[in-house]
């Protein structure tokens, strides 16, 4: 398609808006007429903003190489003295001496120091030019249920490749042209961040709060407090809110309509006009301040619908302002769908202005005869309005909340009764006005707002430390969010509660049905001798769920990055949550590399383990932790074997006199605890890092009598220390004779796993290799039906499969 219909079609499309909206009265064929030319303007427009998301990917051929790049650091920031991530926008590209022509124009900088090194990261502000060495890769990430999609992401921001740099040189301190709103928009929020760091403490623990309600800005804000504020349901909060965007923009209109009354200017313009414009105005900037995000780009355009219809003389009903500020943000966007946030925006208005419609009193507001009430029955309608508000919000959001969290808080209304009005009325108000005036002035109101925000918390935490503060659950299927949602709509239809309240509370019964597991890709029931296995993409390292019909063993926790990023949090805890799964019988470690142990304190704190066996010495801080929280602690050794519904667990390393003890008696990877997980018809083996030495004494263990005890059995073998060239050796893999193997390593990893020797020795055995950065997870499913019964998922193909499918 030509680029230049995509626009054409938009302008006609927007044009037919316009009309329908002025014209309202328009026959039948002229309504079938602005469908498709709606249709084809939604269809031109997508297949643009696809298209030029596209073509800005990098080359394959590209990927890996060092380059020399000279650009401009693009939008705000998340940096540290320790790391940096931002986005780049590249002016020039070179390989050596020679300029590349062929390259993405934006893309995401990782920037930390080598290791071991005590060098410190330079600031970085938006609008900077630097020079940087880098190397690039295409935008990848790794590729689980239920989990964070970096690929999906990168390309609703426009990144075409994600890159680290090794090192820069700063060329111009600031350069921003006078047209370039968007960039001096990034500075502002910048210069916002660091007043507001500035004006605190240092150890202000809740500053990071203070940032996210005044600009949007969440990345501060510790795991923790995310667990907190999640819990008590009061997430949507701490951000910028619609109600935030509201009350600024009626300041503006205020202070508008105040200055324009003065003297004759309202007979040049009338008063509402100019303070509707106003608002509009000022929720415009605090949108774009605030990382325009979709709760904050819905309000503007509402508000900016309402200052419309004002100069046009037109009453617009309150579904028209919702629907046009649906139209323009999906016009603007066409990817917020895949963000909760805008379902969750979106609903929670649409269900406001549904349900309350008929309301006579709202917020105790007074209309004709009311106007004769007492104040205090007045206050009382209008508390009555406000927990019916907050009920039908809670309900209707309750199918959403479940497919996007999977979770439902049920202390929220509670804690919510408490947060909305302070944060909404004391600490954001508080907090803005601190961060836009004086600093003489900004602290002192900043202060206040942070202790408020402190004093708020400690009840919160308590709230969230209720053992039936949180009900978890699966995510639920699309059907099942149809009907929960149909006896929504009838529960929180208008009208008088008192005399329909029993038909109301049955049409709720259908909720009940988003807590019961379902049978879905990852839930498959399995009967007695059968067992499933989760492969996880968890990036360089290793973490494997074992699933019996009524058992459960993880297979190692995953890499630790840093402090605050570890794959039980990021990969292994979303995708336990997504299947409703809160409980592991066992954890296995096969030893106490942070690659293969990372993610188990994280897991430790939300998930129930009743017992470990592992690999580990006697002062590894994960064992201190398994005792102070009295989890029973095994050693891994040979010859241990247990049952779980029919399937046969058995350890194979190392040997049999194995202890916690102060150090490994060989190097850690040797000391790898390897476990076999067999039924009738398949086995698979966990390998951990095991090397030569230690795949020496497993051959001499496989004698023909262990051999012969295998049978004919299907073999799925996981490739040891993630194919390196260390490992996976030839006396191995031809005693063994797996039908499969598997490795989880990263994408272009640094130790080069798996190594060519290793996936061509593979190859010449005629055992299919398969890699998790290439498969996404790897869901293995062993039937107890004959040989030749496993069946496997690769998730990236199931996910281009359902993109196709849809």
């Amino acid at each position: 398609m030509p680029s230049g219909w995509p626009f054409f079609c938009s302008a006609v499309g927007v044009l037919c808006l316009l009309f329908l909206y002025l014209r309202p009265q328009v026959r039948w064929h002229q309504q079938i007429l602005i469908c498709i030319l709606l249709f084809s303007m939604g269809f031109a427009w997508n297949a643009h903003y696809a298209e030029s998301r596209l073509v800005n990917i990098l080359a394959e051929e590209l990927e890996g190489k060092e380059f020399s790049i000279e650009g401009r650091v693009a939008a705000l920031p998340q940096s540290s003295s320790a790391s940096a991530k931002f986005a780049f926008e590249i002016d020039h590209l070179f390989s050596g001496n020679s300029e590349v022509s062929n390259f993405p124009k934006r893309v995401y900088l990782s920037w930390q120091p080598a290791w071991r090194s005590a060098q410190e990261i330079p600031e970085i502000i938006p609008g900077q030019r630097w020079k940087l060495k880098v190397k690039l890769k295409r935008p990848y990430g790794s590729l689980n249920p239920y989990t964070f999609d970096f690929e999906r992401w990168s390309f609703h921001q426009d990144f075409g490749a994600s890159g680290s740099i090794r090192s820069g040189e700063l060329l111009k301190a600031s350069d921003i042209r006078l047209t370039e709103f968007e960039l001096r928009m990034e500075l502002a929020r910048w210069k916002l961040r660091e007043k507001i760091k500035s004006l605190l403490p240092k150890d202000a623990r809740y500053g990071g709060v203070m940032i996210a309600l005044v600009m949007g800005d969440q990345n501060a804000i510790e795991q923790d407090d995310w667990r907190v504020f999640n819990a008590t349901g009061i997430g949507h909060l701490i951000s910028i809110s619609g109600l935030h965007v509201t009350m600024l923009a009626g300041v503006g209109a205020s202070a508008a309509g105040w200055i324009w009354r003065r003297r004759t200017l309202p007979l040049i313009i009338p008063v509402s006009k100019v303070a509707a414009a106003s608002g509009f105005i000022t929720a415009f900037i605090y949108a774009w301040l605030a990382g325009f995000q979709i709760p904050a780009q819905r309000t503007m355009y509402m508000v900016g619908v309402v200052a419309f219809a004002l100069w046009t003389g037109r009453n617009p009903r309150s579904f028209d302002i919702w629907w046009w500020a649906l139209v323009l943000v999906l016009l603007v966007d066409p990817m917020a769908p895949y963000t909760p946030g805008f379902w969750l925006s979106f609903g929670a208005v649409a269900a406001i202005l549904y349900a309350m419609k008929d309301s006579s009193g709202l917020l105790g507001i007074p209309t004709g005869k009311e106007l004769e009430i007492h104040w205090s029955n007045r206050a009382l309608q209008a508390m009555r309005e406000a927990c019916r508000v907050q009920a039908v919000v809670t309900i209707a959001l309750l199918p959403l909340t479940l497919y996007w969290f999977y979770q439902v808080s049920v202390v929220s209304p509670f804690a919510n009764a408490l947060a909305i009005p302070l944060v909404s009325y004391v600490v954001t108000p508080l907090a803005i006005a601190g961060a836009l005036l004086p600093d003489f002035i900004g602290r002192w109101l900043l202060l206040p707002a942070h202790a408020s925000m402190e004093y708020l918390a400690l009840v919160l935490e308590w709230m969230a430390n209720w053992s039936w503060s949180v009900v978890w659950s699966g995510q639920p299927e699309w059907w099942l969010l149809l009907i929960s949602g149909v006896g929504i709509v009838y529960a929180i239809h208008p009208g008088e509660l008192s005399s329909t309240w029993l038909y109301r509370s049955l049409a709720l019964l259908p909720l009940l049905l988003l807590f019961m597991p379902t049978v879905n890709l990852g839930n498959v029931s399995l009967k007695a001798g059968e067992f499933r296995a989760t492969v996880l993409d968890i990036g360089q390292g290793t973490a494997v769920l074992i699933e019996t019909a009524h058992k459960r063993l993880l297979y190692d926790t995953g890499p630790i990055q840093g402090k605050r990023d570890d794959a039980g949090q990021r990969v292994i805890l979303p995708y336990l949550r997504g299947r409703g799964i809160d409980q592991i019988d066992r954890m296995v470690i096969s030893h106490s590399d942070s690659d293969h142990v990372g993610g188990a304190a994280s897991l430790l704190k939300q998930i129930s383990f009743q017992s470990m066996m592992g690999s580990l010495p006697n002062n590894n801080p994960l064992l201190l932790n398994l005792q102070s929280r009295k989890i029973l602690s095994i050693p891994c050794r040979y010859g241990q074997y247990w049952t779980w519904d029919e399937v046969e667990f058995l350890i194979w390393h190392p040997h049999e006199d194995t202890l916690f003890q102060n150090q490994y008696s060989m190097k850690p990877n040797e000391m790898s605890c390897v476990l076999e997980v067999r039924n009738k018809n398949g086995s698979l083996w966990l390998t951990g890092d095991v090397e030569k030495q230690g795949e020496a004494e497993i051959v001499a263990r496989l004698d023909q009598f262990a051999l012969n005890a295998m049978g004919d059995r299907e073999f799925i073998f996981m490739a040891p220390h993630h194919g390196s060239k260390t490992s996976s050796s030839i006396d191995l893999l031809t005693k063994l004779n797996p039908d499969f193997a598997f490795a989880q390593n990263g994408y272009r990893n640094r130790y080069g796993h798996p190594h060519p020797t290793v996936t061509a020795r593979y190859a010449g055995l005629d055992i299919p290799f398969y890699q998790t950065p290439r498969t996404g997870a790897q869901i293995w499913l062993f039937r107890d039906q004959g040989k030749s019964s496993s069946k496997v998922i690769f998730w990236r193909q199931e996910v281009k499969r359902l993109w196709h499918r849809h």
